[in-house]
């Protein structure tokens, strides 16, 4: 719709505004839904490397789709990106249908997938090491994805006193090791998890930490780096975890909530991140921010402790034997 109104020069604000309303909505239902089905195409044994392969497929579509779309702007207009934006959709409606058209998993679970949605916040209340995850990526949505998203502008134009071509390079940088660190999944095994959480903390705050500090692009171009790469393989590794600790019944809504503690809580963030640094100045924001990010982000990995890799993958179903054959 949104590329028919600007070919036809009728596009208003109010367009944008109340179809970005309605595309919020969609994806509030869309993202749990993906998460939780993935984990049901394959055995649970499995899990950790169909989200790996997501999460690349996530990230590269990050780095290819910006870049096809500026060529599609200068070749035929802003139009042509959004109706080829919307034309791209129509290979996932393909794989969806395709899917099989029966319930996955058991009668009894069938039933209890409509025990409600308090059953999964209960659930979750729980089970300390899903808490655990989903307290993290809440804790990285408040004080770090405000910094790589929200900020970035006023960071690159304030603070380092570039400009859009720069800004772009770091958001190139930014994809490039989101990429490479969500294929990185998938040479960390299950007793190495631990450590490589808490590694990937110290290195957000490390990251954050350097923006702060730093006055050069090539700086907070390795620190973007470094951030991505990070990022990439907590949210994927908090991912996994969280898929295959929860029960076949509950994983939707599990994963409504894990996608709760991030785009529910992102425009609540943006809002206290960026009023903040208003009162204290970016550098220092970033600053308290990365020390806040540490601290809690470790104290959230010892609650967890050793359940994050020692505990063992529940045994594999004959309902999700079935599910995958």
């Amino acid at each position: 719709m949104l590329g028919r109104l600007i070919m036809t020069g009728r596009i208003h604000i109010w367009h944008v505004i109340v179809l970005a309303a309605l595309l919020g909505i969609a994806i509030s239902f869309e993202m749990p839904a993906i998460s939780a089905l993935v984990p049901e195409l394959v055995r649970r044994d499995q899990i950790a490397a169909a989200v790996a392969m997501d999460r690349s497929v996530f990230h590269g579509s990050r780095l290819v789709g910006p870049s096809l779309a500026g060529l599609l702007v200068g070749w035929w207009g802003a139009a042509a990106a959004f109706f080829a934006n919307a034309f791209s959709f129509l290979a996932l409606i393909v794989a969806l249908i395709s899917l099989p058209k029966r319930p996955i998993g058991t009668k009894e679970e069938e039933e209890q997938r409509r025990s409600g949605i308090k059953e999964g916040f209960r659930y979750v209340a729980s089970e300390r090491t899903i808490l655990a995850m989903i307290a993290l990526i809440a804790l990285t949505t408040i004080f770090v994805f405000p910094v790589i998203s929200v900020m970035l502008p006023l960071y690159v134009r304030n603070v380092l006193q570039l400009g859009p071509r720069e800004m772009g390079w770091l958001m190139a940088t930014s994809g490039t090791g989101a990429f490479f660190g969500s294929l990185g999944l998938l040479s960390v095994g299950r007793e190495r998890r631990l450590k490589f959480m808490s590694g990937n903390v110290l290195a957000v705050a490390a990251g954050v930490f350097s923006m702060s500090r730093s006055h050069s692009f090539a700086l907070t171009a390795c620190s973007m780096g470094v951030l991505a790469i990070a990022l990439s393989m907590n949210f994927g590794l908090a991912n996994i975890i969280v898929q295959e600790h929860a029960p076949s019944h509950l994983r939707g809504r599990v994963s409504a909530v894990f996608g709760l503690s991030f785009f529910g809580l992102m425009p609540i963030a943006g809002l206290i991140v960026t009023g903040f640094s208003d009162l204290v100045g970016m550098r220092t924001a970033l600053a308290v921010a990365s020390i806040i990010y540490g601290a809690g982000g470790f104290s959230i990995l010892s609650m967890a402790g050793r359940h994050v890799c020692d505990r063992p993958v529940a045994p594999v179903s004959e309902s999700e034997v079935a599910s995958v054959a």
